[in-house]
């Protein structure tokens, strides 16, 4: 007899759990996630469309700052209506049991279902363009490495990593988020921000860092007879630039500028000189094209050059044109000394006087006199014929000097020195004696200066 009651008691309660299921969800079920266990269809649709509306997206982004997304800014919705039902018509009332003992079986299609949403795309990309994260003000850009000089040598600045968001791969993220009902995001574990091209321990970063210190810390001196001027770290690391793409380039204008200084200081061509006459008296020539002169453009490529070698050198320039003497008086002693107001010329070699004489430079009062300065003795020839409007002169010695002024001889004068050169002078050039013409030519080189004052 209590076989039979517990039988027909279990009887009951199975028929009633069967009643109870033809309205209600089996235990276990779950829809997107959410528990609709025992619930009937119309408690879960409420449950489900309050879900839907009070969804929300919490977007984590660096610096703890959140914003969110919600449901009703982005048109959210299910994708078709009627499925909850689908779900209920699928399980079988009088199969409960099985269902219940099936509870932690995921895969269990009679009580799991995920039901898709969507949203309006448009909306979408409107609230995301309306994100804090996009407003130009707030947005900090991602920096390459950078590199600063001190007196060690150049130290790598670390990047800067910013807080640029890459739009595309946000509103991608956002959007497989949203459809996979997820509720947060995190920025910087989905890879959503812009990065700096480098980094400080990038192979790129560290070599560059390397070139830089070999470059600054070259030591170049330039030497200048007696002077010398030493180039080093203190002014090189003036002189480079690191572009976005981490390539070092000279600045050629400071490295010119450099060298114009240097040109300025030390070049002689033109600049006034002071000079001891034969007689004793100390005075200032000006004019003249000889000197010294810096090859401005040679000597800012081989200084480049020097640098990115990471020399340590000392070295004279390059020169257009050279002096005999390389300090401060870049003549020497061997020079051709004229005094225009004496007429009167001495040569000197090595310090000795080789010869000395009476002269006649070019006629005053025809305009024609001889410049001042200093000049180059720019060849030498023999058996020359001077013209000019209306002459031609032969003459054994011609030394040229001042364009076409030169000193030679002058067979057609019987006298020579005094004030002749006033009124009966030369077209320019300084008539000498024979033996005086001779005993320079034989014993002067190209490029001896000559030396013309009055």
């Amino acid at each position: 007899m209590a076989i039979i009651i517990s039988i027909l008691t279990l009887l009951v309660i199975y028929l009633g759990m069967v009643i109870f299921f033809m309205n209600h969800f089996y235990f276990g079920s779950s829809i997107n996630g959410i528990n609709v266990s025992g619930e009937s269809v119309k408690e879960v649709n409420k449950q489900m469309i309050y879900e839907l509306n009070t969804y929300k997206l919490n977007i984590k982004e660096r610096g703890g700052k959140n914003e969110q997304i919600k449901a009703n800014e982005i048109g959210l919705k299910y994708n078709s209506d009627g499925e909850f039902k689908e779900l209920k018509d699928r399980q079988n009332s009088y199969k409960w049991i099985s269902a219940f003992f099936n509870i932690e079986d995921s895969k269990n299609k009679d009580t799991k279902m995920i039901i898709e949403v969507k949203y309006d795309k448009t909306l979408l990309k409107k609230r995301v363009d309306k994100l804090s994260c996009f407003n130009i003000s707030n947005i900090i850009e991602p920096k390459n490495p950078s590199f600063k000089y001190t007196d060690n040598g150049y130290v790598i600045l670390n990047e800067v990593s910013g807080n640029k968001v890459n739009k595309g791969i946000l509103y991608d993220k956002l959007s497989g988020a949203i459809l996979k009902d997820k509720t947060t995001i995190e920025l910087d574990s989905i890879n959503c921000y812009v990065k700096p091209l480098y980094t400080s321990n990038s192979k790129k970063i560290i070599d560059t860092r390397n070139r830089l210190n070999k470059y600054v810390f070259s030591k170049i001196t330039y030497i200048f007879g007696e002077h010398k001027e030493l180039l080093d770290k203190s002014t090189i690391n003036k002189w480079f630039k690191v572009d976005k793409n981490i390539k070092v380039t000279f600045d050629e204008k400071e490295v010119k500028s450099y060298i114009d200084l240097l040109s300025t200081k030390y070049n002689t061509i033109g600049k006034s000189k002071k000079f001891i006459t034969s007689i004793g008296e100390k005075i200032d020539i000006n004019g003249g094209d000889y000197g010294r002169s810096i090859n401005r453009v040679k000597e800012t490529e081989a200084l480049i050059s020097s640098i990115k070698n990471g020399e340590t050198v000392a070295k004279e320039p390059a020169y257009i044109q050279t002096a005999l003497a390389k300090g401060d008086n870049d003549m020497g002693n061997t020079y051709v000394e004229i005094n225009l107001s004496t007429q009167h010329l001495w040569f000197y070699k090595n310090g000795a006087l080789i010869v000395q004489g009476n002269i006649v430079t070019g006629n005053v009062s025809l305009n024609d006199a001889t410049p001042d300065g200093v000049y180059k003795l720019k060849y030498k020839e023999k058996d020359a014929i001077l013209k000019g409007p209306g002459y031609a002169s032969p003459v054994t010695f011609w030394m040229p000097f001042n364009g076409g002024i030169g000193i030679h001889d002058a067979s057609w004068r019987n006298l020579f020195g005094g004030k002749i050169y006033k009124s009966n002078g030369s077209h320019g050039c300084i008539n000498s004696p024979y033996y005086l013409a001779k005993a320079i030519f034989n014993n002067i080189e190209v490029s001896t200066p000559i030396v013309c004052y009055s």
